[in-house]
């Protein structure tokens, strides 16, 4: 997660957006904002399957970043506690939230940690400098908190490697210590910190953005892929089952994009599993195009699967190497920009904390759809972060709630495990653009019993009428359909208001094979429907 703002993708509503209190009722909401003509219409057809949906998908992000663990996930003196010390309002939260995985502890921070830090009696760890955010670590939530948390939590840790100032050796002494059962002096040391099991950690992440300048550590292509390919190899034989994922690129503005995955894959397409990426989007003072972001992601992910491919095939290499998007977001800088230029090695200062609108949850909507019709070649994402710094749920002293962004989120994990499916939108005549403004994902659940259909709306003017083409699947009945809108596009959730843009009823029908939705503009739906099949 780079500290400085990257070169800008996309956009920030203007002033003269429509402004308004309240969501009300979705049942009028196309009427509510019906834009200069009548509504166009779109139909959505559905052909043949994209993939399966790794649940891996649905995963966050957790750093020593601000308050994302000290006053987020782990808060002891909080009411709330639990005897870990983990915050319970935000434990519920991430199980509603329905994240999979999460990744730890960096990030930037990663590069300078020394994992040893973070373990053994609380009272006795050291306070450190870090370098990445500026602040005092007190180290008093390590690796074995973590992976408490996540049991918690129920979710699947994925641990990330110091390969910054980090060296191999540390990777295998933190392997043995958390995999290894007992009977060496590393796996009998966390036997006496109080975890006799082993942590059995499967996913891990070879360093973190090594080709930035911001990056304790960072280094060429060329050397890094060496690094990563000497740790693979070792980790492989303490256990070849492990999932290794090696650096990708920061971000497509980096200069070595394209050119970096290739020289790391050359060395190590062999020995990892994943080979990660990195993609933040923002606003600049154009909803259209920042409501266009996933866009940007699509040829982002395309780009990167087709290096995939051609090293593949200059290797001669059989092994099948798959995208890990594990950091994603919206990430609009105003909470960057307003934190003090001066400020220096505080104990979790309050950074990056974001106040998502509804724009950026159509976004975060749209994106998600981007990663789940990629399903082909994405198998692990993780939003960035998950807590406080540019999170979906937001914590305060006097109690936790969701941001904008939780919803459609929250909404699309439901879909894990499921068969996407390929879909298109095309217009009546005179409406392509309307068609354009259209994102659409369906997808089919394990069982073959529910339908899942989502819809971006990315239209800055008018409701759309669209009708999604189900012929062959046998739709029997809609049992859920949700609307996230409200009249402005900027409108936030707070403490004080934490229900301002939540879903609200969608009026949904099926007529014949089709299913026919009305959606105002800058909306993101979210339809759930039980097949025939289903009903015996």
């Amino acid at each position: 997660m780079q500290d400085r703002r990257r070169q800008r993708q996309t956009a920030l509503p203007s002033e003269g957006q429509s402004q308004g209190e309240g969501a009300g009722a979705v049942a009028g909401a196309s009427r509510a904002n019906p834009g200069p003509e009548a509504p166009a219409a779109v139909t959505v057809s559905v052909g043949a399957e994209i993939g399966r949906a790794d649940p891996r998908l649905f995963g966050s992000f957790v750093e020593h970043l601000g308050r994302g663990v000290y006053g987020g996930v782990f808060d002891p003196g909080h009411p709330t506690a639990t005897p870990e010390g983990f915050r319970d309002d935000v434990l519920d939260l991430v199980r509603e939230l329905g994240v999979t995985v999460v990744r730890y502890p960096g990030g930037n921070f990663v590069s300078g940690y020394d994992w040893r830090d973070g373990i053994g009696p609380a009272a006795e760890r050291p306070r450190r400098l870090d370098l990445a955010w500026k602040s005092v670590e007190t180290n008093a939530f390590g690796t074995d908190e973590f992976i408490a948390w996540c049991r918690a939590a129920d979710v699947e840790p994925m641990l990330a490697l110091n390969l910054g100032l980090g060296t191999v050796r540390d990777a295998l002494q933190l392997l043995e210590y958390a995999n290894h059962p007992s009977g060496t002096a590393l796996s009998d040391e966390r036997v006496r910190n109080g975890s006799p099991d082993p942590h059995d950690v499967r996913l891990w992440c070879l360093g973190n953005e090594l080709d930035g300048p911001w990056q304790l550590g960072a280094r060429s292509a060329e050397a890094y892929g060496e690094l990563a390919a000497v740790t693979a190899s070792a980790m492989r034989m303490f256990d070849d089952d492990l999932e290794l994922v090696a650096v990708g690129s920061s971000n497509a503005q980096m200069s070595t994009f394209g050119t970096w995955e290739a020289t790391v894959l050359e060395r190590t397409i062999d020995l990892v599993d994943y080979l990660s990426c990195h993609i933040y989007f923002y606003n600049d003072g154009d909803l259209a195009t920042f409501l266009d972001s996933s866009l940007v992601l699509d040829r982002f992910l395309e780009q990167i699967a087709a290096t995939i491919q051609h090293v593949k095939a200059v290797t001669r290499s059989e092994r099948d190497v798959r995208i890990s998007l594990d950091e994603w977001n919206v990430w609009n800088y105003t909470a960057y920009d307003e934190q003090k230029p001066d400020r220096r090695f505080e104990i979790a200062p309050r950074i990056l904390e974001e106040e998502y609108t509804l724009a950026d949850a159509v976004v975060v909507g749209t994106l998600l759809q981007s990663i789940l019709n990629h399903a082909d070649v994405v198998s692990i994402a993780a939003m960035a972060q998950l807590v406080n710094v540019i999170g979906p749920i937001r914590a305060e002293p006097d109690g936790a709630w969701r941001q904008t962004t939780f919803h459609p989120f929250a909404a699309v994990a439901r879909s894990a495990g499921h068969t996407v499916l390929r879909s298109s939108a095309v217009a009546d005549a005179g409406h392509a653009a309307s068609a354009q403004a259209v994102v659409t994902t369906v997808t089919l659940s394990p069982d073959g019993h529910a339908i899942a259909v989502y819809l971006g709306h990315r239209g800055t003017e008018g409701s759309v009428h669209v009708e999604v083409d189900l012929a062959g699947l046998d739709a029997a009945e809609i049992t859920r359909s949700e609307l996230i809108w409200h009249p402005d596009p900027l409108a936030t959730n707070t403490a004080a208001d934490p229900l301002r843009v939540v879903p609200r009823t969608l009026p949904a029908r099926l007529v014949g094979d089709r299913l026919v939705v009305e959606l105002p503009s800058v909306s993101w739906a979210s339809i759930r429907m039980v097949r025939r099949s289903a009903r015996g």
